[in-house]
């Protein structure tokens, strides 16, 4: 076992990446767990990381570091042991412990921010809800994002889908296609959804237009999971084509000010998030929650409100999809889907 207390959470980390299918990372993940000592600047940061190590989201922070060097090209040793590249364990071993020697300057200050991925395959559980929403409302939609990295949800109406057994939404001419293996119930495809407003904020919003910032959030891409970085590289390039901006802001902050503007009438005002709540901090989540109940207090059958949330719930497999409606706080699970977009399974 480890030697170190945070070191088992790359254990952790690495049981969720067989689940989600990524054979590589979960081999990183074990190795480093058995590799990373305190002689370096990296390896002290990761043994002596606090026991919010697991919430920090550590161990992927370490894992996009080593992806990001070995994406550089400016450590041959270490790229040659990376998809596409079948590896050897104990290559792999060196080829990070030399890694380390070589940058560690480089890899220690990669671990200041969270991963941000922006899972553009999590767009199909946005347009399941949004679906429900367009139907029950009949209104156009005022769309809101917490959480939002560089936008590419914002944009959910602007991919196409293919949904399994026939069944597509989108224009022919999208930027990009998303598979989604969708199980139980299907919302009307027909519906009109049509998105007359769209905002989003993120506390390190990422311009898309920066190819740094592309090739930082493509580090944090598992390195053998190619069809999660072609998605992600055809929706940056939409995005950045879109002039799409996310403001930078806190969560709370965001939220209080944006959810007390003036609504207007027959348009129904949607927030929405994925995979955020469980990063914000306990005082955040507790003005968002009070700004959040204070729009459904002020909503009518005229400004609707509703709140479509995919969040983790210490359940398996994936995550739960639930969806709240006002007037009325009709609260509903909708159902399951994976992290990464591969499937749902509707209620």
């Amino acid at each position: 076992m480890p030697d170190h207390p945070s070191l088992k959470n790359f254990l952790q980390q690495a049981e969720a990446c067989d689940e989600l299918g990524s054979p590589f990372t979960a081999a990183l993940c074990r190795l480093l767990a058995h590799t990373v000592d305190d002689g370096s600047a990296f390896g002290r940061r990761i043994v002596n990381w606090p026991d919010t190590a697991r919430a920090d989201a550590m161990p992927l922070r370490v894992c996009g570091a080593l992806h990001a060097l070995a994406r550089s090209g400016t450590e041959p040793v270490l790229t040659a042991q990376y998809p596409p590249h079948r590896f050897d364990r104990e290559a792999l071993r060196t080829a990070i412990k030399g890694a380390i020697t070589r940058h560690d300057q480089f890899l220690c200050d990669y671990l200041d921010s969270p991963p941000q991925t922006n899972e553009v395959a999590r767009s199909a559980i946005i347009l399941g809800g949004m679906l429900i929403v367009a139907r029950e409302m009949d209104m156009p939609l005022e769309i809101l994002e917490i959480g939002s990295s560089a936008g590419l949800n914002l944009m959910f109406d602007s991919y196409s889908y293919d949904l399994g057994n026939s069944r597509h939404w989108g224009r022919t001419d999208a930027p990009l296609t998303i598979a989604c293996d969708w199980r139980g119930e299907i919302p009307a495809l027909d519906v009109p959804l049509t998105v007359r407003s769209r905002a989003g904020c993120d506390q390190n919003p990422l311009d898309p237009r920066s190819e740094r910032t592309v090739e930082r959030l493509l580090s944090y891409v598992w390195a053998d999971q190619f069809a999660r970085m072609e998605r992600l590289t055809a929706a940056f390039g939409h995005a950045a084509r879109t002039g799409l901006t996310v403001k930078k802001a806190d969560a709370a902050d965001w939220l209080e000010t944006r959810l007390a503007r003036p609504q207007a009438t027959g348009i129904t005002r949607v927030l929405f998030h994925t995979i955020v709540w469980q990063y914000l901090p306990k005082p955040v989540q507790g003005r968002a929650a009070a700004a959040i109940a204070g729009a459904a207090m002020a909503a009518t059958a005229e400004r609707p409100f509703a709140h479509l949330a995919y969040e983790g719930d210490n359940e398996r497999p994936g995550g739960a999809v639930r969806l709240t409606l006002w007037p009325g706080g009709e609260s509903r699970f909708l159902g399951r889907a994976d992290f990464h977009g591969r499937w749902v399974e509707w209620n």
